[in-house]
């Protein structure tokens, strides 16, 4: 499956506040997150390496209890099996791949 338009693809409501559209390719994940001021993802970890790309709102991201405030161009990039969680501050949407491929997900 080469090609996938992005528009046919369902919104999901995978926790309070937070609005998902996600694919997958071979060996990797992809989330259209849109998320709302005040919610959370709580403190986990995975196997997967974790990039987080802000377009627009403002997310606090703790990645090994380090916490930095990501606006719209930053990425914060999570290591495979390393605890984080991210805080809404402004409403707004980041693109999230995981690798390898987050099944299940």
């Amino acid at each position: 499956m080469p090609f996938i338009d992005t528009a046919k693809i369902d919104v999901l409501n995978k926790r309070p506040g937070w609005r998902t559209k996600l694919f997958h390719s071979k060996n990797n994940t992809f989330v259209w997150w849109e998320f709302d001021e005040g919610a959370d993802i709580h403190r986990h970890d995975h196997d997967q390496e974790e990039v987080w790309h802000v377009i627009e709102g403002e997310l606090e991201v703790t990645i090994k209890g380090k916490t930095r405030r990501c606006g719209p161009g930053t990425a914060a990039i999570i290591p495979p099996n390393t605890p984080h969680s991210v805080q809404v501050i402004r409403a707004g949407r980041a693109i999230v791949v995981d690798h390898p491929l987050r099944e299940g997900f």
